[in-house]
């Protein structure tokens, strides 16, 4: 009887997390964070936003992050994942490298109530941008491309279209490293510090981080466009596959962190005393949903495809 019992509850557990549950858990999730940025994201002019905003933007994008981290690194564990395990390593560690950053930067926005140009976290988004570009590189290079001439002019147009976008938004360039700078911008961080909660190694610390925010911001660009050409690659490598509905969530992925990054950029320069927030940040979210569809669809075409394979092998020796 008890063995009976825990078969049933393992089953039971089971299609409680079937795939189809858990895509529409992470579509679920989207539409959550959509309402939620559509309904208090607009604020009274003069006054900034409360602090449970900030708290449930934060909980918003982590929880998608860490779902899409787990997911994605158990693909990359995973002996049966056809598109490769360095793959979805290199998304996932991506994945977890952004969650991480996103707590350093919400620790020095939120909790101190700062708003660094530069911040512990940069070296996490870094990271993850590199992790990202790697993995969606080793997957164009497990396809062989084999596109017609509309499609190259295609990607064409979205690399032209994309790093034209990001250079007016990036216009004038201011790329060297102002060390000299210092000086004066330690004199504005000794207001924030007489106004702001924050301790003096944390001053101390953005006063000599701050240098590195030009050439910190064109390093985003460029790998924004990066992210943006590959994901074109790949939605159209992959298109019509048996792989397609997972790539194409990728590259959805990876197109809504472009939006989402740029539009940051956008208001961190255009709008005095920008604080984050904003609805189209929600594409932040919708990166990690995407992430997450994408690994889960991945997974169930590939255990299916080893399942039938093994199925024909036990068929044919009998």
């Amino acid at each position: 009887m008890s063995s009976t019992s825990e078969k049933t509850n393992k089953n039971g557990l089971k299609s409680w997390l079937s795939t189809s549950n858990l895509v529409l858990l992470s579509v679920m999730w989207g539409v959550l964070a959509l309402l939620f940025f559509l309904l208090f994201s607009v604020t009274v002019p003069g006054e900034g936003r409360p602090f449970w905003y900030g708290i449930g933007t934060l909980l918003s994008e982590q929880v998608a992050f860490a779902f899409a981290g787990v997911l994605c690194l158990r693909n990359g564990l995973s002996n049966k994942i056809a598109s490769g395990r360095n793959v979805w390593l290199g998304l996932g560690l991506g994945m977890i490298s952004f969650f991480i950053g996103n707590l350093f930067f919400s620790w020095w926005e939120l909790y101190w109530e700062l708003d660094p140009a530069v911040s512990p976290g940069d070296l996490f988004y870094v990271t993850s941008y590199l992790c990202l570009t790697v993995g969606m590189l080793l997957a164009v290079r497990s396809r062989r491309l084999n596109l017609e001439l509309w499609q190259w002019g295609v990607i064409l147009a979205i690399a032209v279209a994309g790093m034209a976008f990001a250079g007016w938004l990036s216009y004038p360039f201011d790329f060297t490293l102002d060390f000299d700078s210092a000086s004066a911008a330690a004199e504005t961080t000794e207001v924030i510090e007489t106004a702001r909660p924050a301790p003096g190694w944390v001053i101390s610390l953005e006063r000599q981080l701050e240098p590195l925010g030009p050439p910190l911001n064109l390093l985003y660009v460029i790998l924004d466009v990066l992210l943006l050409i590959i994901a074109a690659v790949l939605l159209l490598a992959f298109w019509g596959g048996r792989f397609s509905q997972s790539w194409r969530m990728i590259a959805a992925a990876a197109f809504s962190q472009y939006i989402a990054d740029m539009w940051f950029k956008y208001a961190d320069k255009n709008i005095p005393n920008y604080e984050s927030g904003d609805l189209l940040e929600v594409f932040f979210t919708f990166t990690g949903v995407f992430f997450a569809i994408g690994a889960l669809l991945e997974f169930d075409v590939s255990t299916r495809a080893v399942s039938r394979g093994s199925r024909r092998r036990r068929g044919s020796s009998s």
